[in-house]
């Protein structure tokens, strides 16, 4: 699905975006904003949770560092949905192999810092 990365690039179904992505149920939303930049909080991935995934996979950027909020991670951990955190590259590995394996699997990928 997400073919190539580099810093301020990603590559999904042959279509190149330059801002930060999130993927919910297999479909790109290209644009994504987070209220507090650097920190992701329940309402920037409302439509994520919406979808009730299994796992969110969050890319923290190329340096890592892009972070998950207290609240976040209590409300995952509540509603049994996993969350895993790496820089952008390991995150893009972790959720292509999570995908094809037909998991239910959704993503927010902080592209640059």
């Amino acid at each position: 699905m997400i073919t190539d990365f580099s810093f301020g690039k990603i590559v999904v179904n042959g279509k190149t975006y330059s801002d930060d992505i999130k993927i919910v149920r297999g479909k790109v939303i290209s644009d994504w904003w987070r209220k507090r930049g650097h920190r992701v909080d329940v309402e920037d991935v409302a439509d994520i949770l919406e979808s009730r995934p299994d796992i969110v996979v969050i890319g923290k950027g190329s340096p890592g560092l892009m972070k998950s909020s207290s609240s976040l991670r209590d409300y995952l951990n509540v509603n049994n949905v996993e969350l895993i955190e790496k820089k952008t590259a390991k995150a893009i590995e972790v959720f292509n192999k999570l995908y094809q394996e037909g998991r239910q699997v959704a993503a927010g990928f902080h592209i640059t810092c």
